[in-house]
């Protein structure tokens, strides 16, 4: 598609969740709502993992018709996982002539590493569709009409088990473009949070079980700027292992949290949003289609983790001269719409803002990631209403 035909592409996105009584559809399998979330009520079966035997019990959730055939899907989730337990997260789809694919795994996760590898599984290319690390990519150009998440909790026998307050996915059909039209702002600008700034780089060298910290760690980096917003950073007692003096330790303790050992890095991103839900209270990935609804998110307070990624010259003003993958924090906008963004690549904490030309951050965000980001907020900062065709 050429870049005069890209202006008036559509940009299919649809972002569905479960949480609270909505949790009480779909199928139970030894599975409880209780509280709002999904707890492990009986045993339904059993697995085996890394040599030792879990219970495991397990929710399905109904299936969800999609308004356009979608071709990527994102899931991530909200959970808790007490002791030795953890939890999988897994899709299926249908197409147009009601073929049904296998189950593909888009999880194995655990808030801490002492007994689960948090991990995913690439790329489970058998039937329609393959995981691509966080993103569920359907194969060839039709798209699947239909969805179905399916959630299974483990544990050791006679321990409480995991919880979960929220799982959700965002499906989306989006055009193939070099490049996009730059959007006009709405008058939700001229605001500016008030984000810490924390860069990746003076963590270089740190943790190579982790990443090794430096370019390595621009998610985690910017999940805590937007967890250090909300006032909401680990305890201390959490990251003790950092040794004392390290310059924000809680930076090394999310790439902890974050790491995926499959994809062997800290920017797998549902496992960033789940770790900050369980720190801030809801979070998880999702698109948008411009910049013009990331000026609501701000305008009610919530900053926006997003992903992009540009060449040479294609971001003028940016701390490295290309990038293939990077996150950032959109912290708010000029008078004129530009973004002003906290990003982690500055070398250090304290050239970490920078205000970004729309139409080049548009075109290394939308067109690259599809314009993904990570929505992290608290209950003081509610989500604002959002549009007929929903992605938050």
């Amino acid at each position: 598609m050429t870049s005069a035909s890209a202006a008036t592409a559509k940009r299919n996105i649809t972002f569905t969740r479960f949480a609270g009584q909505g949790l009480a559809a779909g199928h139970h399998r030894g599975t409880l709502v209780r509280d709002g979330a999904i707890v492990f009520g009986s045993r339904a079966g059993q697995s085996q993992y890394a040599g030792r035997t879990y219970e495991r019990a397990r929710w399905t959730a109904p299936w969800q018709t999609s308004t356009f055939a979608f071709t990527e899907l994102i899931a991530s989730w909200s959970a808790r996982t007490p002791g030795d337990s953890f939890i999988e997260v897994e899709v299926r789809g249908r197409n147009a002539q009601g073929t049904q694919s296998s189950w593909d795994l888009l999880g194995r996760w655990a808030a801490g590493d002492r007994y689960v590898r948090r991990t995913t599984t690439s790329p489970q290319s058998d039937d329609l569709a393959s995981v691509d690390v966080d993103t569920w990519k359907v194969r060839g150009t039709g798209g699947l009409v239909s969805w179905q998440l399916r959630l299974s909790l483990y544990r050791k026998a006679g321990t409480r088990g995991p919880t979960v307050s929220m799982v959700g996915a965002v499906a989306s059909r989006l055009p193939r473009v070099a490049t996009v039209a730059v959007s006009t702002p709405t008058r939700n600008v001229g605001t500016e949070l008030d984000v810490p700034s924390y860069s990746q780089m003076v963590h270089a060298g740190d943790y190579s079980q982790w990443g090794g910290g430096g370019e390595a760690w621009c998610s985690p980096t910017s999940t805590s700027m937007v967890l250090g917003y909300y006032d909401a950073l680990p305890r201390p007692s959490a990251y003790r292992f950092v040794p004392a003096g390290h310059p924000d330790p809680w930076v090394d303790y999310a790439a902890r949290r974050t790491y995926d050992t499959d994809y062997e890095g800290t920017g797998n991103w549902p496992f960033n949003t789940a770790y900050a839900a369980r720190l801030a209270g809801d979070a998880f990935v999702t698109r948008l289609r411009s910049l013009r609804e990331a000026e609501k998110l701000v305008a009610a307070g919530i900053p926006v983790v997003a992903s992009v990624s540009w060449g040479s010259g294609e971001l003028t003003g940016a701390p490295v001269s290309s990038s293939n993958g990077h996150l950032l924090v959109i912290i708010g906008f000029t008078a004129s719409g530009d973004p002003i963004v906290n990003d982690p690549a500055a070398k250090t904490n304290a050239g970490v803002r920078h205000v970004y030309d729309r139409a080049q951050f548009e075109n290394a965000w939308l067109p690259t990631s599809g314009g993904t980001v990570y929505v992290i907020h608290d209950a003081a900062h509610p989500l604002p209403a959002a549009s007929t065709q929903a992605n938050w």
